[in-house]
């Protein structure tokens, strides 16, 4: 930007327009060299920026718990979820003492040890000449038994023990056993799990008046991949694939199914997103003639026929197109029914009624870079603002009134549309205010959260997965991970223990049933 002729002329008001564009550009251009610095760090081999703190908003303003203060609470009662044995230890008291009764004292122990059984299988002739062979105990598959199944998974699932180290700690119990054999118990013959863990996406969806999305970094076959998770409060599932577009995210919300539908909403989502109106036109012509394609095979030849792959154009009809059949599929299997989904504003994730975190979005504010103690001060006071706003849509969430709904909209346009003199910040509660509807969602549906937090927590498992154990290899072994972890999640949110979730399904003698997991997200769903 070059300056003007003679700044004495400038009046008071365009000298201060210009410094506080001015110190705009300065503030990008200081962003833009720490950006370099910190990519040359990287390329060096040196320590990079410092990874900045959480602004602690959903701690501050969670209401502490009543009662005296500084009173340090004891770690209870130890409860067994085993039954309790008993056993007598006697004494030899000398002449004359009177015995008084027993002295409780409870121990909890743990019997691991290695046993191998050889069944000796009876087998008879027939008077028809059949063999027949004596049944093996129920649960038993291949030369390991369902205990041993159970462990395995337990440990490296929930556990996040390596293959290695379980090798080496089953060899060191007195197990014979191989890597390659520990491999087979994790990923081979698990339908039942890998079908389990679908129902469980779809009972989840059909019964969710909410849901929150997340995604993270994963490595499969050796390339790039993306983690992506969909859950509640009662489910969490994980599906990891090569992309993480808008279309990718629906493909995945149709919980296995491969069909693509054409119906009013599918045309509906094409109109929003910009589809033009001739293509949508030939679109729902052609419904009368076919509305459901069973797989991409059948869709692509019925987008050829009309036209539409044909012509390169900003923004491509055929992906539009696409994503329309995708979210028609969606409805027509009755996922998402009104459900709300609540994400940290990544685009791939804005489909259908969806609301923003606002822990992602205060911190955007927390995260801004101040340069001048007038800018910190800009800073630190709208940050406080956005805090008590926090605070009160938590209140409002206990006891939504019309009254209250309508002083929170207000006081929303107050905060986001002031101006601080710091114009990065000023910008940025612009751009914050454009997303009102997103973010005052809360005030019309009171029942969803207001973070995406327990999609944060739910997902730390695959990113702990990730740096433990690496990538996969097989998409057996993608899908069965992917199962075990959020089933293992889902039990807990469910109340249930995973170990006993394990023996139910894998037959293991004397354990306790557990129901199925798509019935009790069903009935836990439904409204009281």
């Amino acid at each position: 930007m070059s300056p003007p002729p003679n700044l004495s002329e400038l009046s008071r008001e365009a000298l201060e327009a210009l410094v506080g564009e001015l110190l705009g550009r300065v503030s990008e251009l200081t962003e833009l060299v720490a950006a370099l610095r910190e990519e040359n760090a990287r390329l060096k081999g040196l320590k990079g920026r410092p990874t900045i703190k959480p602004s602690g908003m959903e701690a501050a303003t969670t209401p502490k718990p009543g009662g005296k203060r500084g009173k340090r609470r004891g770690r209870g009662k130890v409860m067994p979820r085993v039954a309790v044995e008993s056993e007598v230890l006697r004494v030899t008291p000398p002449a004359g003492s009177r015995f008084r009764g027993y002295e409780l004292y409870q121990v909890q122990e743990l019997v691991l040890t290695a046993r191998a059984v050889r069944y000796r299988r009876e087998r008879w002739l027939t008077p028809a000449g059949e063999t027949l062979v004596a049944p093996l105990p129920e649960g038993i598959r291949g030369h390991f038994g369902p205990e041993l199944r159970r462990f395995v998974l337990m440990q490296h699932h929930q556990g996040q023990v390596t293959v290695e180290r379980l090798v080496t700690l089953l060899q060191g119990v007195g197990l014979s056993i191989s890597k390659r054999q520990v491999m087979r118990l994790l990923i081979e013959g698990q339908g039942d799990f890998l079908t389990e863990n679908r129902e469980v996406l779809r009972a989840g969806l059909q019964t969710a008046a909410w849901v929150t999305v997340d995604d993270t970094g994963a490595r499969h076959r050796g390339a790039n991949a993306v983690c992506t998770q969909i859950g509640d409060d009662r489910f969490a599932w994980f599906g990891t694939t090569g992309s993480k577009s808008r279309q990718n995210f629906l493909e995945l919300l149709r919980a296995g199914h491969t069909d693509y539908v054409i119906n009013d909403l599918a045309l509906q989502y094409m109109r929003e997103h910009g589809l033009a109106g001739t293509v949508v036109q030939r679109l729902a012509a052609a419904v009368h003639e076919a509305r459901q394609f069973a797989d991409r095979a059948a869709w692509r030849r019925h987008l050829e026929r009309l036209g539409i792959t044909a012509p390169q154009v900003t923004p491509d009809p055929e992906r539009l197109a696409t994503e329309g059949a995708l979210w028609g599929a969606v409805a027509a299997h009755g996922f998402l029914n009104e459900a709300v989904i609540v994400s940290d504003d990544a685009g791939q994730f804005k489909v259908g009624e969806h609301a923003l975190c606002w822990i992602h979005a205060e911190r955007l504010v927390h995260k801004l870079e101040a340069f001048t103690e007038a800018q910190r001060a800009a800073q630190q006071h709208v940050r406080g603002l956005i805090w008590w706003f926090y605070a009160d849509l938590k209140a409002y969430r206990a006891g939504p009134t019309p009254r209250r709904r309508a002083e929170l909209r207000a006081r929303f346009d107050r905060i986001f549309n002031r101006r601080t003199g710091f114009v990065l910040l000023d910008r940025l509660l612009g751009r914050l205010h454009a997303n009102k509807a997103e973010l005052l969602l809360v005030l019309d549906r009171p029942e969803i959260p207001l973070h995406t937090n327990g999609s944060e927590n739910d997902i730390r498992c695959q990113v702990t997965k990730r740096q433990v154990s690496g990538g996969t290899r097989s998409d057996t072994g993608r899908d069965c991970r992917n199962a075990f972890l959020g089933l293992a999640k889902t039990c807990r949110k469910l109340g249930l223990s995973f170990w006993d979730y394990l023996g139910s399904r894998l037959r293991v003698p004397d354990t306790q049933l557990v129901a199925d997991l798509p019935s009790l997200i069903r009935c836990r769903g439904q409204p009281a």
